[in-house]
């Protein structure tokens, strides 16, 4: 019978411990036919590609990030390279001046971990944005900063000294706000600007992975959306489903409701009380190109804004162990819920505190209700005991850690951890080595999500200032390409159809300038992402390959249309 696409004359790793490494691949019908087949299998190829050696790895798969933050702050203006305060000032005036008077100036990327810790000052931002109000996120995602104006927007609608349940409106030495939201006291100006319009939301998600495409990433799971402080409208699946109805869905998504989307779901007396979508829906349900994931859990706050977890204070901060964002009975409660209702559990916990909480949840859920479709998560973990370790190994507990946060505020989470918790901070080749899953993740775009810059971190983790951060958790290249890989695939359930170039599995796969494997740790990042498939169907740099004859050849006999 006639097959798709013949790939031949490459280097291919394939991430199959049977068959590590072959030259070519049979594709058809948006999967791997065949690898290295033999020349009468071959023949029935309907179109060629010669690689001419370029090297080929599956799509890379980043099991942590924000798409519609990083769609819509490509929309926004981007603070997020202001090398001082008053750069910051300079683009709030330049997108001022963008701006019709009385509307809001809304900002992205802050980290205040990149400026000594500096805040922005709410009078100066008055004065830049010429009175209108002003909302800038911080790169974290846990703090945002506003202006006097869009301050006394807000406390038209809200209190401002009424104490919030995990979060903080931070005040001054006047005991003023100083325009420092941290945590749920974010909802104050969401609960102002939100929900956005699905059109704006399907915008941001044509943007971000027409972006990812361009960096070889081919899924994504988007760890929190429709609700919360990180949600942008109640009915943001809806958007999902609607950009994939329109092209507009590049890549493939494994969105995570929060868990205040979730609510109680009355049943029959015999079924289990259940915290849960209208329906019973739950982790699971869709496709090979969107399907639920498991529900995002908020345990703690973040290293960058020293609201994380940890059993021992921060290192010059008096006291200050950071905190739960909900009670801890009623965190669990509502997860045991979620899990009995067949939710898989996501639960963000960076600080070691939080860990142990998510530890106790998730053990306790598995233990008296068995497994869900999709594996268990901790997401993060800034900083993870051995002790911790050993328990999430033997739990089979996936987590996710992200090493970019090491190249971009390694420096700062070091002087706020100390020596010895820095050594068990985002950890990997522990994970390795008690066999526990390490996936590929960023967080983007609280960091850089290029997967090749990704991996880069993972094997050198260095800081700004070039320290090695946590030397014994550095891992190899092979080992970070298959952690954003088979890593990836066996951290959302999809170990049977992503991850490896295999029979049967997807054909979703990266054209490379280089094998990043190959290289020296310090060049991975220097390799250049040539082109981009995605179920068969070569969704970005086709001009970049050899042959462009042939590519312009494949495209046609994908689509059914002739070449002319």
């Amino acid at each position: 019978m006639p097959v798709d696409l013949l790939i031949r004359n490459a280097h291919i790793l394939t991430q199959d411990a049977s068959r590590p490494k072959a030259t070519s691949l049979l594709i058809h019908d948006g999967k791997i036919f065949d690898v290295d087949p033999d020349s009468d299998l071959a023949s029935h190829a309907v179109r060629t590609i010669d690689a001419a050696g370029i090297t080929i790895v599956p799509g890379f798969n980043d099991v942590h990030a924000h798409s519609v933050w990083f769609g819509l702050g490509l929309m926004e203006a981007n603070v997020g390279a202001a090398a001082s305060l008053d750069e910051v000032y300079d683009i709030v005036a330049e997108a001022a001046a963008r701006t019709a008077p009385g509307e809001w100036v809304v900002a992205s990327g802050y980290s205040p971990l990149l400026l000594g810790g500096q805040q922005p000052d709410r009078d100066r931002l008055d004065a830049a944005a010429g009175g209108r109000p002003v909302w800038i996120k911080h790169s974290s995602g846990h703090a945002c900063t506003l202006n006097g104006a869009a301050l006394k927007l807000v406390a038209a609608n809200a209190d401002l000294t009424a104490p919030i349940d995990g979060g903080a409106v931070v005040t001054g030495e006047n005991g003023l706000p100083t325009g420092l939201l941290e945590e749920n006291a974010m909802r104050l100006v969401q609960d102002i600007l939100l929900p956005y319009p699905l059109e704006t939301i399907e915008r941001a998600l044509d943007l971000a992975t027409s972006h990812y495409l361009s960096e070889g990433i081919t899924s994504v799971t988007d760890a929190g959306i429709a609700g919360g402080w990180i949600g942008y409208s109640p009915r943001e699946f809806a958007a999902y489903q609607n950009a994939r109805d329109k092209g507009l869905l590049s890549v493939r998504m494994q969105p995570m409701m929060v868990m205040d989307a979730l609510h109680d779901v009355p049943g029959h007396a015999e079924d289990p009380a259940a915290r849960t979508l209208d329906a019973g829906i739950r982790s699971g349900l869709g496709d090979d190109w969107l399907r639920l994931g498991p529900v995002k859990i908020f345990s703690d706050g973040s290293l960058l804004g020293s609201t994380a977890f940890m059993t021992e204070e921060y290192v010059g901060c008096t006291h200050n162990h950071g905190y739960l964002q909900m009670d801890a009975d009623q965190l669990r409660e509502s997860a045991l819920g979620a899990y009995r209702a067949g939710w898989a559990l996501a639960m963000h916990a960076i600080g070691d505190h939080a860990v142990d909480h998510a530890i106790d949840i998730i053990t306790e859920a598995q233990d008296n209700y068995g497994s869900n479709s999709q594996p268990n998560r901790i997401e993060h973990g800034g900083v993870v005991r051995p002790d911790q370790l050993d328990r999430i190994a033997e739990a089979g507990i996936v987590l996710v850690p992200q090493p970019h946060f090491i190249t971009e505020f390694g420096d700062g989470m070091a002087r706020l951890l100390g020596p010895k918790r820095t050594s068990w901070s985002y950890p990997a080749k522990s994970l390795l080595e008690r066999a526990i899953t390490l996936p590929g993740s960023s967080d983007r775009p609280v960091s850089n999500g290029r997967p090749l810059h990704v991996m880069q971190s993972f094997v050198e983790r260095l800081t700004p200032s070039g320290e090695v951060y946590g030397p014994d958790e550095r891992i190899t290249a092979a080992e970070a390409l298959a952690a954003y890989t088979t890593g990836s695939a066996a951290a959302t359930g999809t170990g049977h159809i992503k991850g490896q170039l295999a029979p049967g599995y997807l054909a979703d796969l990266v054209f490379l300038d280089q094998d990043p494997t190959a290289v020296d740790p310090s060049n991975i990042a220097a390799t250049q992402v040539l082109a981009t498939m995605v179920g068969g169907q070569i969704r970005f740099g086709a001009e970049n390959l050899p042959t462009p004859v042939r590519v312009a050849d494949l495209e046609a006999a994908l689509t059914g249309k002739e070449t002319p």
